[in-house]
């Protein structure tokens, strides 16, 4: 038969010790917490905006392929889609420039920096910049 063992009453902290431990780790463990919570938040929101930049670019290429598309309704379109969720700072490129009934594919590229565009600590983000390039090829009668 198992004996169960002993406590010493010498090994027990009095409850208002334990209680200046529990704080003690709580101040160290808390802001680490709270840490990796906004790190999560803030890599979902570049996740958001990466997507958000492929649409535009594709989007944008879809409206300067048509016949009658320009660069400005392709640029108009990827401003429209990027407004969606308040990007700031988008550069976008539709290149051949100008579309002519003689182009064979667009290309349109969007570079959208995350010092901007941050949602909580841009630090995580600092210094990326999101590239998004779509091609498609003309829907033009030869």
């Amino acid at each position: 038969m198992n004996k169960p063992a002993r406590q010493r009453s010498g090994n027990k902290l009095p409850r208002s010790q334990r209680a200046g431990v529990t704080i003690v780790e709580m101040a160290i463990v808390l802001p680490i917490f709270f840490l990796f919570i906004l790190a999560a938040f803030e890599f979902g929101w570049l996740n958001v905006m990466r997507h958000t930049a492929d649409n535009a670019a594709y989007e944008a290429a879809r409206a300067a392929m048509v016949p009658g598309g320009s660069v400005a309704d392709g640029t108009a379109k990827a401003n429209s889609i990027l407004n969606i969720v308040k990007a700031k700072g988008a550069t976008i490129k539709i290149t051949p420039n100008p579309v002519t009934t003689a182009t064979k594919e667009v290309t349109v590229t969007v570079d959208l920096p995350m010092s901007k565009n941050g949602l909580i600590l841009p630090k995580f983000t600092k210094g990326t910049v999101l590239h998004s390039e779509a091609t498609l090829k003309t829907e033009r009668a030869e």
